[in-house]
């Protein structure tokens, strides 16, 4: 997370990413899921995925579309423009905020009060100096109903995220082995979180997205985790072609997996843990010791007497030692 540190002087000031900026064109798309996002949780031999990881890429079609609207206005009043998807330290939250689009809330999503919590967001730095729009008010109220659904308590205090408590910083960003004591708590999370944002009230004016390209693929709403432990490289790739899921790369993924796996409690899937033991991954094989000690011990133990002598990597060593603590 060092990036947020060394980044954070030039997330504070569109100027110092481009000195020449003098207006921020923000703009939101409507990506609200046509399920209740929150039902995956209860299948635990199903893995969840994040409503807005279900479909392609956003950042692809998102783009294309703000290069569009930036060529129409350089066309009609001239001036020069950049465009951002998440690609540079740009505070769109904020910005969006000041620009109308709604405010951030306490659990540090955008919310708006026409489509709820499903907006991704893009924005267009011009040299022009047009009028500022009126900025969105916090409507949030009494209202803590994000904060307290966090499984994991991520939220020190309204508005205040902690990152490294987050469910979806931990599946998707963070690159190492996820803390013992969280993994209990992020359940058949595979890939993202969506619960602050699915127990918002505003989401009563929530809208299904238009957009097909964002709406879900039916393998992704409810895949089985057995399935999902299965996959190579090669079969990763083809699986999660053209999604953001396909960033974090196959060791990541299946390590949420095999978390996922050690929280089923379905003894059953003890083997798809058993078999990735022996995977060249260090990350997965240690998440793998994990599951099957979560599953069966016993089975565990008698992979050890295999496998724990001849482990070279230091973390997965640790992984089991603490496994087969008493």
């Amino acid at each position: 997370m060092t990036w947020m540190v060394e980044k954070a002087e030039r997330r504070g000031d569109p100027r110092s990413l481009w000195p020449d900026v003098r207006s921020v064109v923000v703009l939101g798309i409507n990506y609200g899921p046509d399920d209740d996002p929150l039902a995956i949780l209860k299948e635990r031999e199903c893995g969840g995925i994040s409503v807005y990881a279900r479909g392609d890429d956003y950042h692809d079609l998102i783009k294309k579309r703000l290069k569009t609207i930036a060529r129409w206005i350089i066309e009609k009043a001239g001036g020069n423009v950049k465009v951002f998807v998440d690609t540079a330290p740009v505070m769109e939250k904020p910005l969006a905020q000041s620009a109308g689009i709604g405010w951030q809330g306490k659990h540090t999503n955008l919310v708006s009060r026409r489509l709820g919590s499903w907006l991704f967001l893009g924005a267009i730095f011009t040299t022009l100096d047009l009028p500022a729009d009126e900025p969105e008010r916090d409507h949030c109220g009494a209202c803590h109903a994000c904060l307290d659904v966090c499984p994991t308590a991520a939220f020190p205090a309204p508005y205040r995220l902690d990152a490294r408590r987050c469910i979806s910083y931990l599946t998707i960003e963070h690159k190492g082995a996820i803390a013992r004591e969280l993994r209990p708590l992020i359940g058949n999370r595979i890939y993202g979180c969506d619960d602050c944002l699915a127990v918002c009230p505003w989401n009563k004016f929530a809208k299904v997205g238009s957009e097909m390209k964002f709406h879900a693929r039916e393998g992704l709403r409810a895949p089985k985790l057995e399935d999902l432990a299965r996959l190579d490289d090669a079969s990763f790739r083809a699986l999660f072609a053209k999604s953001p899921i396909k960033r974090i790369g196959r060791a990541r993924f299946v390590r949420n997996v095999l978390i996922a796996i050690g929280n089923a409690g379905d003894p059953a899937l003890a083997v798809e843990a058993e078999r990735l033991l022996d995977d060249p991954s260090p990350l997965v094989r240690g998440a793998a010791i994990w599951a099957l000690g979560r599953l069966d011990r016993a089975r565990l133990f008698d992979s050890a007497k295999k496998r724990r002598a001849l482990e070279c990597d230091a973390i997965v060593a640790a992984e089991w030692t603490a496994a087969l603590a008493p």
